[in-house]
């Protein structure tokens, strides 16, 4: 059983990719870095958003799973995008990206958008916090 809980209060808007809180019991918390598309190499990889998104979430997951977790411990998210506009274009895509990798449990999510990344051709960055039993 996951310590993380999802809480989605009916007096709130329903949450579409996010949870509106999450409680956690847990006994150790992962801090995530940000992850973007960089490949083994150190390169970014992927044309677009949709397909930067599917690696930087896939290396994210990767991290959380070489410390023991799993999609359904994270407890928090946040998303840092370069064009939010193109990011709530393409938010039915990327929830279907979202929920083939990790699931449907969705953490607490913010997406922030910023000017530029680290690495100038990354389209946007993923970083989180999970709660492992």
């Amino acid at each position: 059983m996951s310590p993380v809980h999802r809480i989605n209060p009916v007096d709130l808007s329903p949450p579409t990719g996010f949870s509106h809180a999450v409680t956690a019991t847990g006994s150790q918390l992962v801090f995530l870095a940000g992850q973007t598309s960089l490949d083994e190499d150190g390169k970014i990889v992927g044309d677009g958003l949709p397909e930067q998104f599917a690696t930087a979430l896939t290396n994210l997951l990767t991290a959380l799973r070489a410390a023991g977790g799993a999609p359904a411990d994270l407890a928090r998210v946040t998303v840092y995008a370069t064009d939010v506009a193109d990011y709530r274009e393409r938010s039915a895509e990327l929830g279907r990206i979202w929920r083939r990798l990790a699931g449907r449990d969705y953490p607490a999510m913010a997406v922030i958008g910023v000017a530029r990344l680290w690495d100038e051709q990354a389209l946007v960055e993923i970083d989180g916090v999970a709660v492992l039993p």
